[in-house]
């Protein structure tokens, strides 16, 4: 057993940082988590640009993303056997460093080979920093502070995948798309040499755990099999493909086995003993639900936006982007009550305010003017900190101390995955949404007087046509986006319901705080 700080029954180490040291601490572990969340979605509306100076496909280039996914998500849930065996801080200090030289490589990068390899690179080490960095913060900060701790966590996590397009776009349009990729070298540096500097003193004890090598092997393959089934998917028609077919089946009959194997192995890879807490396991379910469905909207808005209304990449990820100014602002009222209310009930508002805010976007035009389509986006971001910081809380203080690393991996990992399977799920609503409205729209119009009329106003035929035809595909889209977040309400609306079956969790050891019985 090697040695370390050794932990108190709250999970905190025995010394204690200073109070300028632990919020120079809070900010490296802030800043670290949000470069990370960042590059989810940084590198979407490069692609083209990547696509175009390496000589390949777009179709080629959407690997870019899907290699880094597929990583991140295999390593997160190895974040708990990662910390016992090798300590928390030693772990996250070499992700970032990791992170890094992969971010530089894939700056550096000249072909598409090149980039998927630094790409996986980057998920991998990616990867453990979200839930090392969630761990971290409840070693580094006394109970009294843990809610405020992560309260800063919790809006990295929901600002990143927003601002992602933000920066990528800017960056892309008036420097080079290498300089998304190496604007994370100066920072991981940094971070890496804060948290040397900082955290050493909040080493976790290890052990010499043997590496469950059968369950590796088995988590890599249903997970990488369900990735790439969700993000070709609709390329290929689903379930009409074969591909998709077998890949599906892989990701079931490998995640059977895997779930076997890692409930009967004495030391598992991935330690789903975790779920035996009801608390964490409910928490988690709704955490799921409610990050799928507003992830619906940072998915669908911006391509909308673009594609339909004529948006620049860069104003149309400044509306998507709007909720994280209100998270912002309404975060740290949403801390001070965790230690008054019921975390359940605040979660429950917070969802069904998200969910009302949903319901406001089926209203939508493609005549809508930038404010009607910014306030909804903008409300919503007060519902987000009464969501995101209670869930975080409440899952980690309802497993045991020593299971917070493990915890904290499989919360993130369902977030992840919650977040790739919504992906799918909400465009291929929306596609089949547009061809369900394009049908009944054209079943109203009469295009023979509607081209009389255009022909009569000089219009040739030709172009007629067409102008009728764009108009039915613009309203079709639009009806789309309706559906679509009249969907995404309904699921935010049974997840304001859901969170009442998590029993109601003593928050001492995260908030110092007596959280009921």
């Amino acid at each position: 057993m090697a040695s370390g700080a050794a932990p108190s029954a709250d999970g905190s180490t025995g010394f204690m940082l200073s109070a300028p040291r632990q919020l120079m601490a809070g900010l490296v572990l802030a800043l670290s988590n949000f470069m990370v969340v960042l590059d989810l979605t940084i590198a979407n509306v490069s692609v083209p640009h990547i696509a175009g100076n390496l000589g390949i496909s777009l179709g080629q280039g959407t690997w870019i993303i899907t290699s880094y996914a597929v990583a991140e998500a295999i390593c997160v849930p190895l974040t708990g056997w990662l910390a016992q065996r090798f300590g928390t801080v030693r772990v996250f200090l070499w992700a970032m460093l990791g992170f890094g030289f992969f971010s530089l490589m894939c700056g550096l990068s000249v072909s598409l080979t090149m980039i998927v390899v630094c790409r996986i690179g980057q998920g991998l080490c990616g990867g453990p920093i979200m839930p090392m960095s969630q761990t971290l913060l409840v070693r580094v900060f006394p109970p009294e502070k843990r809610t405020m701790a992560m309260t800063i966590w919790a809006m990295t996590v929901t600002a990143g995948p927003a601002i992602g397009p933000i920066v990528g776009g800017i960056i892309s349009d008036d420097i080079s798309w290498h300089w998304i990729f190496l604007i994370n070298v100066p920072i991981a540096a940094v971070c890496t040499f804060a948290g040397y500097m900082l955290l050493r003193s909040v080493e976790t004890t290890t052990q010499r755990l043997p590496i469950d090598k059968v369950g590796l092997v088995l988590m890599i393959f249903w997970i990488g099999c369900l990735q790439v089934m969700l993000d070709i998917g609709r390329d290929h028609d689903w379930f009409n493909d074969w591909r998709i077919v077998g890949l599906t089946a892989g990701a079931i009959v490998g995640f059977c086995a895997f779930l076997i194997w890692e409930l009967t192995e004495e030391h598992p890879i991935v330690d789903l003993r975790v779920f035996r807490h009801l608390g964490f396991s409910a928490t988690v379910a709704t955490q799921a639900l409610c990050f799928g469905s507003f992830f619906a909207g940072i998915v669908v808005v911006p391509q909308w936006l673009q594609a339909t209304l004529g948006y620049t990449a860069t104003k149309a990820g400044q509306i998507t982007a709007m909720h994280a100014f209100a998270a912002v602002l309404i975060a740290p009222f949403a801390a001070k009550l965790m230690r008054r209310v019921d975390p359940r009930l605040l979660v429950c508002i917070g969802t069904g305010w998200m969910g009302m805010m949903a319901l406001a976007r089926t209203n939508w035009t493609s005549g809508v003017d930038s404010f009607g389509l910014a306030w909804p986006m903008f409300a919503q971001g007060f519902g987000m900190p009464l969501m995101m910081i209670p869930l975080t809380t409440m899952a980690l203080s309802a497993v045991r101390p020593e299971e917070t690393a493990s915890a904290a991996g499989l919360q993130n990992f369902v977030r992840t995955m919650a977040t790739a399977i919504s992906t799918s799920l909400v465009l291929t609503i929306w596609g089949d949404a547009q061809i369900v409205s394009r049908n009944a729209l054209a079943g109203r119009i009469h295009p023979d007087a509607a081209q009389a009329s255009l022909l009569a106003r000089g219009i040739p035929g030709p172009q007629a046509r067409a102008l009728i035809s764009n108009l039915v595909d613009k309203e079709a889209v639009t009806m789309a986006v309706n559906h679509t977040f009249m969907v995404a309400a309904a699921v935010l609306f049974l997840s304001s319901a859901m969170v009442w079956i998590t029993p109601r969790i003593k928050l001492t050891r995260l908030t110092g705080t007596e959280g009921g019985h």
